[in-house]
């Protein structure tokens, strides 16, 4: 069994992948309410394997308290449902997760808008592939 623990080089923390991912938006965007997800595939980094950051916005959540409690929610749903992330080992993934609702939701929302949004990555990071592979065929 993997390990359930958040480490840090899961962590997206540096501040040109970030702005890489919200300005090279290739069509790598999905909805599942109350999330949204962003990703793009990272060329330029050598390690391999999937970071994430979450984003919650002060201009919908005045207080700190309701920012930060949405974070673990969101963090806790990602660390416990990551595996329905099934992609190649050797794909270095910039993830980002943002909450776009209005109102706090409970965990169990949370949870089921991250495994339909990982789902939806795997799906469409796994499609390209076969489609490259039917086109090799014909």
């Amino acid at each position: 069994m993997n390990s359930l623990r958040l480490y840090k080089k899961e962590k997206l923390c540096s501040l040109t992948a970030i702005d890489m991912l919200f300005t090279h938006r290739e069509g790598n965007v999905c909805t599942s309410f109350p999330l949204r997800a962003v990703w793009r595939i990272n060329d330029k980094r050598t390690n391999k394997n999937t970071q994430f950051l979450v984003s919650i916005p002060k201009k919908r959540f005045k207080h700190a308290v309701d920012r930060v409690k949405l974070r673990r929610r969101v963090r806790e749903a990602y660390r416990l449902n990551r595996q329905y992330l099934s992609c190649d080992e050797n794909i270095a993934l910039d993830v980002a997760f943002i909450y776009i609702g209005s109102s706090i939701v409970k965990y169990d929302e949370i949870e089921k808008a991250m495994i339909k949004l990982l789902q939806k990555v795997s799906n469409a990071l796994n499609s390209p592939q076969k489609e490259t592979n039917h086109e090799k065929d014909d």
